[in-house]
């Protein structure tokens, strides 16, 4: 087995936290506005995300 299919093993059995998954989930949508438009900021998208989930 190679090192990287054994990171990826010991990887299946790390499990995320809901702070973690919510990081990620603003790290995508970071990445993805910040492809479209290069003045988004990181605090922009939280402050968004903040927004929503107050609605």
């Amino acid at each position: 087995m190679t090192k990287t299919e054994e990171m990826i093993e010991r990887a299946k059995n790390v499990a995320s936290t809901a702070e973690d998954r919510e990081r990620q989930r603003l790290g995508f949508a970071y990445g993805n506005a910040k492809t479209e438009n290069d003045l988004v900021t990181w605090e922009m998208v939280e402050r968004a995300a903040e927004k929503h989930k107050k609605a």
